[in-house]
C-alpha cells in the first residue's frame, strides 16, 4: 500500500527540547528542597508524558502521590518560564516538513507532553507547516503507547494506518506505531538508542531528517 501520511513525535524527533525539559524540572525539585539531576538523565525520564517525568526525576522516599502531585505542578509553572528558552528544530526538519508538503503528505503531531504546551511549540518554532493534526495529553485521554491517539489521527486524515510513517525517538513511539498498524521509523537525532529503537519495533532507522522522503 502507498503510503501518504506521517505522524510525528515532537520532542526529541521535530524539536530538541530537552534542555528547556531538564532546566525546568531541576528548578521545580530545586524549589521543593529536591536534587536535581544531569542533563543526560532526562534523556531516560522523558517521553512518556509529565506524570512520568516527575515519578523518574523524584527520589524513591517521594514519589509518593502527594510528592508526584506537587512536582507535577511546580514543573507546569517552571515549564511556563522558559518552554522556549533552549529549543529548537532539529537541523533538516523545517525542510523535511516543507518537502513533504510540497508532495502532499498529510502530516500529524502526537506527543505525550500536555496539549497547551504541543500548540505553543508547533505555532512558534514550526509556524510555516500546516499540520493537518497537532495533538498533545489531555485530561482523560489515553496516551502512547496506546495506539487510540494515533488510529484517532488517522481517522481524522481519511487514511488507513498502514498508509502511515510514524516517525519517533523512543520505545514508546515505536510501540505505538507497531499497535496502530504503522510503519515505524526511528529518528536516530532524538533521545534513545539505535538499540531501543529496533527492539521496540522500528522496521527502518534514519540518522537526517531528509532520509525520510525515501518512505513517500
Amino acid at each position: 500500500m502507498s503510503r501518504k501520511a506521517v505522524v510525528f513525535d515532537l520532542d526529541g524527533t521535530l524539536l530538541d527540547t530537552l534542555e528547556d525539559l531538564a532546566d525546568s524540572m531541576n528548578a521545580a525539585l530545586s524549589s521543593l528542597g529536591l536534587p536535581p539531576h544531569r542533563l543526560a538523565d532526562y534523556r531516560i525520564f522523558v517521553g512518556d508524558g509529565v506524570e512520568q517525568l516527575a515519578r523518574r526525576a523524584l527520589p524513591k522516599d517521594r514519589s509518593d502521590e502527594q510528592g508526584v502531585r506537587r512536582v507535577i505542578a511546580a514543573m507546569r509553572q517552571e515549564y511556563a518560564r522558559r518552554w522556549d528558552r533552549k529549543t529548537r528544530p532539529y537541523e533538516g526538519i523545517p525542510q523535511l516538513l516543507e518537502a513533504l508538503s510540497r508532495r502532499r503528505i498529510a502530516m500529524a503531531v502526537l506527543s505525550n507532553k500536555p496539549e497547551d504546551f504541543v500548540q505553543m511549540l508547533v505555532s512558534k518554532f514550526l509556524p510555516a507547516c500546516a499540520f493537518a493534526a497537532v495533538r498533545g495529553q489531555r485530561a482523560g485521554s489515553s496516551k502512547k503507547p496506546d495506539p487510540a491517539p494515533a488510529l484517532d489521527i488517522a481517522q481524522a486524515l481519511g487514511a488507513a494506518p498502514a498508509e502511515f510513517v510514524y516517525l519517533g525517538d523512543t520505545n514508546t513511539d515505536m510501540r505505538t506505531a507497531v499497535s496502530a498498524g504503522m510503519h515505524p521509523v526511528g529518528a536516530l537525532w532524538g533521545f534513545r538508542s539505535a538499540r531501543e529503537l529496533s527492539e521496540s519495533g522500528a522496521k527502518d532507522l534514519i540518522s537526517r531528517p531528509e532520509v525520510l522522503l525515501r518512505f513517500f
